[in-house]
């Protein structure tokens, strides 16, 4: 049985990048409820950084989104990876670990996201692998949907693709919202639709970020920008279905003043709480 430490990761959640650490100390925190780092960025740290890191960890609840596990490769898992993992996630008592839903090596770590072709065989292999993670680290994981620009030729339907993986693999999703958003204006399809679609019991956590875009129909998930008005809305309506899971903002590029990103987090816990009132006036 896989220790489920997800569901006590609950409010707004902050990316943590290493650029925020001087403003941290001045900064008034109180709309923030967790933080999530990238393993692999900070695992591996000790000196400065990694006092810092155990500073922040000792006083805040955290999550962590992983880069690396290559879910859908071809090549077998690096268990050492994932004991490293494992030992990080103790070491720092961080509630949730998620990865993404896509292949990120073929012989050799590829430093980008590769969607994975939405068969039935890819559903078998990318939940076995889930699996074996789970069991490896004792706790149950969260997978991400991805963007992607390649229409990929495959026997379901994205959706249907997401929910057969997490059915069969018994693991929890996180649904990036912008995500989301930028799939359905580059995929053409309705995102509405899709997050009727997912499966709002699975879902642990959400994410927003910002996109560049690149024409009318092609937007680009860059995490570099801020979160635009189809995706606040489309946070609304995901909260509606999936109840106030905690939500994480990413901010990866042109990052601004932490006073400035701490605005956004507001609007996501004001999102959260909108959402509590409606299903309150729903019972």
């Amino acid at each position: 049985m896989h220790q489920h430490f997800s569901h006590a990761l609950q409010g707004t959640g902050l990316g943590l990048r290493r650029a925020m650490l001087a403003e941290l100390p001045d900064t008034d925190l109180s709309d923030l409820d967790f933080f999530e780092v990238a393993p692999e960025n900070w695992m591996q740290l000790g000196g400065r950084l990694g006092k810092a890191l155990r500073a922040l960890t000792e006083r805040h609840a955290f999550s962590a989104h992983g880069l690396s596990l290559s879910l859908g490769g071809p090549e077998p898992l690096d268990m050492d990876f994932v004991d490293q993992v494992g030992r990080f996630l103790d070491q720092h008592g961080i509630r949730l670990y998620s990865e993404h839903l896509s292949s990120c090596s073929d012989h050799a770590q590829l430093y980008d996201l590769m969607p994975i072709p939405f068969t039935a065989d890819a559903v078998r292999h990318v939940a076995a692998r889930i699996r074996q993670v789970q069991d490896r680290l004792q706790r149950r994981i969260a997978v991400e949907n991805v963007s992607y620009y390649t229409p990929l030729a495959g026997e379901l339907s994205e959706a249907e693709f997401i929910n057969a993986v997490v059915a069969e693999a018994d693991c929890d999703l996180l649904l990036d919202v912008n995500n989301l958003y930028v799939n359905s204006i580059n995929q053409r399809y309705d995102a509405h639709d899709f997050l009727q679609q997912m499966p709002a019991t699975r879902v642990v956590c959400l994410h927003m970020a910002g996109h560049y875009q690149e024409a009318d129909d092609l937007l680009i998930d860059t995490h570099g920008a801020d979160i635009v008005d189809p995706v606040w809305a489309l946070l609304d309506q995901t909260l509606a279905r999936t109840g106030p899971v905690a939500t994480v903002l990413e901010r990866d590029f042109n990052l601004p003043p932490l006073a400035q990103l701490l605005h956004e987090v507001r609007r996501i816990r004001q999102a959260q709480q909108q959402g509590v009132t409606h299903d309150r006036r729903r019972a």
